[in-house]
């Protein structure tokens, strides 16, 4: 893989696998069941990525997913759009190096009787429509024998090399359904369209092996399953829903998505288009800085997507235009492109505008006016558009919300810690009015379009004021807030010896530890000699084990139903013993064994010391010992590295600093991390209700303030306001703190849900205090006791608070109890024990908090 996986993605890849396994034994076994599995997450997800990665681990096994190769293995990837195959197959040649040659579009003519293992072929419905020459002559019922019309130069239909390829014995066909809601029909009793063919099975054609749906909407997938008739015949294993909490913390999508609307009546194109140009030239220059700050080389070029009708007025759009470069003079034409569905170039007044393909846009920076309809509101992405302007009537409030799901990217692919303005995407509407944009902003945060992150902390903004850091704060306080621990969520599929070949190859790069990828090998073989040390005899007979070939002989007399059954031995060739290393490189990783068959066999130019080497390695391997030993040294070694260049991290370019906390978190434990300073952050200090605006309330004394030092509190609940003016009334608060929901400028807790999955605690408040032993800080989580998550969450800050209570003066939980705020605090080792054995929340306040 090109790409270092997401921990979720990494999650959903390893789930996938298992459950493709499971399909294949099903499909293999004695019943030749036919089955589906489903893969949902939102948009932005890195749903193609993880698909690659599925993909390669089938074609070449992984070690980090604990998969062997399927030598049968053939993907049939097949969506009703070519474009958005086209899309597909460019994506995945950007995650995978090793794909690029195994990508085959199925064209006419396609001379292959079957599908060749290890490849994946895009196919779309206008390919096996009747007329096409793919499948011209299969369907010949009624058809006088000698006169089949087959398509030119191929004596046989795709539909036959589909059939042959299912009907071989060898040959495990996966099914990718992409965009797995599209293209079923609406009925059962519809017409079976082709994706209905192909997953049932008609005329001789067997029915799909294994279909694999991808979408960001499951449930029409499931639907359409069920609409297929294929309940009866074909058996579900599993939906692998990937959590789109755990997509918005992993800095993937943009935080914050901002609406601009005119507060009244009559026609503010001009005026709003003119606004979006100066949103785009700003946040241009925001990039620019960035890049200097971080000793970058290509800084971010933002697009600025206008969304016209379908069928848009040549003079509006030539208006548009001409305000464009009014506005923004220091570009030229060349920086205009369409991605229209007349893939020509359009002409708008004096105005001659390219046509571009979706999936270039991202890689072109120089194109920064970007012209679109609705035609690209799926299959479509483009990190660095960051601003779109509608001129879609207020009707198409769906069309917007689609092409905004399509813009949430972030263009790092990782966030820019503490910054909102560059984790945000903005929407300006010059045709909407305030009711329609409400509707549009339901629609980003209910759950018919959650692929935009609704319930994740991603937040829906209108005329958001910039928060910045508040100079009235003393800077002890700033220099503590670096210095707190907090923790990475833990992985389920973690590594340790390619954590820490990861951190030794980052060390080196940044000239902290020169030689870290020598120091890692030694410290591992090591272990190796430690291990072959320690048990000789076991490790004697594992290499005898691969020095030999056992077998066994049957022999039956026929006439007296006598049978013997005999035993034998024969020595392994050199060709059994290298199979022997290529199954250990599992264990002991490919990297290790080759660095290790180096130690054993240095200076030796005798072929005999380099197969005992290898024969070494393959008995190593097979010692239950060998895996725990290495996997103890390669966390240890990380943990020392990490702890010791902990400050000179610190003084790295962010996007390093974001690369040592992504290595961090390869761990199955929370892992220690400190938080990055807030830059800015985005808030609302108005309520619109009904006609009425009302200014909400503020506090002063956040890290982050307005001009005037205050923030705006009217998004926090009653029980919140409260606990924050009680803080403020004790007399001794300096600063506080209101954590965001994501980045690592937010306070992060792992905790265990009531399923034992790792989920990130983010405690609502720091609060940090005056006194003679200088500046504290305090940790205030309101969370009611009645919430489902309450006693897990209490468990999480119980366990927290046991290893890193002494960085903290207080660390509290508060809930309302019979009317009144009650706390318990988790600096009290009574107070953890009672919450760790509590069996509710509930029982727990009620036997040890005290009054708030």
């Amino acid at each position: 893989m090109r790409f270092t996986l997401k921990d979720y993605q990494a999650d959903a890849v390893g789930d996938t696998l298992t459950e493709l396994a499971d399909a294949r034994e099903f499909y293999h076994g004695a019943r030749k069941r036919v089955t589906s599995v489903a893969l949902t997450a939102t948009t932005g997800a890195g749903k193609t990525v993880m698909a690659a990665g599925v993909i390669e681990a089938l074609f070449w096994g992984s070690e980090d997913f604990d998969t062997v190769v399927d030598p049968g293995a053939v993907v049939l990837w097949f969506s009703d759009d070519p474009s958005l195959n086209q899309q597909t197959r460019h994506r995945l040649e950007q995650a995978s190096d090793r794909l690029r040659n195994r990508l085959v579009t199925v064209e006419h003519p396609f001379r292959y009787r079957k599908l060749q293992p290890g490849h994946v072929y895009f196919l779309n419905t206008s390919k096996l429509s009747r007329n096409s020459l793919l499948v011209r002559g299969h369907d010949a019922e009624g058809v006088l024998p000698g006169i089949e019309s087959n398509p030119d130069t191929v004596p046989f239909t795709f539909w036959d090399t589909l059939r042959n390829t299912i009907e071989d014995e060898s040959t495990t066909l996966y099914m990718v359904l992409d965009e797995a809601h599209r293209g079923m029909g609406r009925r059962a009793s519809d017409t079976p369209t082709i994706v209905k063919r192909l997953i049932n099975g008609h005329s001789s054609v067997p029915p799909v092996p294994i279909v694999w749906g991808i979408s960001a909407t499951v449930k029409r997938f499931e639907d359409a399953m069920s609409a297929a008739e294929v309940q009866d015949n074909r058996v579900h294993l599993r939906t692998i829903t990937v959590d789109p909490v755990r997509i918005q913390e992993s800095g993937l999508l943009k935080d914050d998505i901002v609406l601009d609307f005119p507060a009244e009546t009559g026609d503010f194109n001009t005026v709003l288009l003119r606004r979006g140009v100066r949103k785009v030239k700003k946040l241009s220059s925001a990039w620019a800085e960035y890049a200097v700050a971080q000793k970058e080389p290509d800084p971010i070029e933002p697009l600025l997507v206008l969304q016209v009708p379908n069928k848009p007025s040549p003079t509006e759009v030539a208006s548009a235009i001409d305000v464009i470069r009014n506005e923004w003079p220091e570009i030229g034409p060349e920086a205009f492109a369409h991605v229209f569905g007349e893939h020509t170039a359009q002409t708008f007044g004096g105005h001659s505008v390219p046509y571009i393909s979706p999936e270039r846009v991202q890689d072109a920076t120089y194109i920064r006016v970007l012209l679109a309809k609705d035609a690209i509101s799926t299959g479509w992405d483009c990190p660095r558009a960051e601003v779109m302007v509608s001129f879609r009537p207020a009707e198409d409030e769906t069309h917007i919300t689609q092409l905004l799901g399509r813009m949430i990217r972030t263009p790092l692919a990782r966030r820019v810690e503490g910054d909102d303005v560059l984790n945000s995407v903005e929407c300006i509407l010059p045709r909407f009015n305030k009711a329609t944009a409400s509707r549009v902003l339901e629609q980003i945060m209910g759950n018919d379009l959650s692929e935009t992150g609704g319930g994740t902390g991603q937040r829906v903004l209108i005329d958001p004021q910039l928060m910045t850091p508040n100079h009235r704060i003393p800077e002890s306080v700033w220099a503590l807030f670096t210095e707190l621990p907090a923790e990475t969520l833990p992985r389920k599929h973690a590594n340790p010896m390619k954590r820490l070949t990861s951190l030794a190859h980052a060390l080196a790069a940044d000239g902290l530890v020169p030689e870290a990828g020598r120091i890692a090998h030694d410290r591992l073989h090591g272990v190796l000699n430690g291990l072959a040390a320690q048990y000789p005899q076991e490790l004697g007979k594992a290499e005898s084990d691969v020095l030999t070939v056992a077998g066994g002989t049957v022999r039956g007399h026929a006439r007296y139903g006598l049978r013997a059954d005999e035993a034998w031995t024969e020595a392994a060739d050199d060709r059994a013993i290298q199979e022997a290393f290529r199954n250990a490189t599992r264990t002991v990783t490919p990297d290790i064994a080759r660095s290790y068959v180096d130690h054993l066999a240095a200076d030796a130019d005798d072929e005999d010391v380099l197969r005992d080497a290898h024969v070494r390695v393959a008995g190593l391997a097979m010692l239950p010992q060998t895996r725990p030993a290495l996997d103890a040294a390669a966390d240890s070694l990380s943990s020392e590295w990490l702890n010791k260049h902990r400050v000179a991290i610190k003084t790295l370019s962010e996007s390093r600093q974001s690369l040592y906390a992504e290595i961090t978190a390869m761990s199955t434990d929370p892992q220690l991390i400190s938080m990055a300073l807030p830059k800015n952050r985005q808030e609302e200090t108005r309520k619109v209700l009904g006609e009425v605006t009302e200014i909400l309330d503020q506090r002063p004394l956040h890290l982050l303030s307005d001009e005037d030092g205050m923030f705006p509190v009217g998004k926090l609940n009653p029980d919140e306001v409260q606990v924050l003016d009680t803080e403020i009334q004790r007399g001794d608060l300096l600063a506080w703190y209101r954590n965001p929901t994501g980045g690592r400028d937010s306070m992060s807790i792992a905790y265990q849900d009531s399923h034992g999955a790792w989920r990130t605690l983010r405690p609502d408040f720091l609060f940090f205090v005056g006194g003679s032993d200088g500046v504290r800080a305090n940790i205030v989580d309101p969370h009611g006791s009645w919430l489902p998550d309450a006693l897990p969450k209490l468990r999480g800050l119980a366990r927290f608070a046991e290893v890193y209570g002494e960085s903290f003066h207080r660390i509290e939980s508060i809930s309302r109890i019979d009317g009144e705020l009650r706390v318990l605090d988790f600096t009290l080792p009574q107070v953890r024990k009672v919450v760790l054995d509590a069996v509710d929340a509930d029982f727990a306040y009620r036997e040890s908090s005290v009054a708030y």
